[in-house]
């Protein structure tokens, strides 16, 4: 599985309903399942970004899946970052001359 950090922003929709954020918190951790990925944790922030979540995924197609329907809900904006663990960027790292 890939790692991503996924930073969101409340749209003026998902701020109007802040209250109702934890549980569709738990319903977008179910939905993630249906595209074969996982939340592995979730943090609400403060700054630039309001949530901040990571999750894994087979591979991008099925993160950039899961995040079309999430954005589609219309609640919040992401922008993803791909995760690298220390043993995943020592190979990359090793490539440079």
């Amino acid at each position: 599985m890939t790692t991503y950090v996924v930073l969101s922003q409340f749209t003026d929709q998902g701020i109007r309903t802040i209250k109702n954020s934890p549980q569709r918190a738990g319903q977008v951790a179910e939905m993630a399942k249906g595209f074969g990925c996982e939340m592995k944790e979730i943090y609400w922030t403060m700054g630039q970004y309001d949530i901040v979540s990571i999750v894994e995924a087979p591979d991008d197609q099925s993160l950039a899946a899961f995040g079309f329907a999430l954005g589609s809900a219309g609640n919040i904006r992401t922008q993803t970052l791909r995760a690298f663990t220390k043993d995943e960027i020592g190979p990359i790292i090793g490539r440079l001359p």
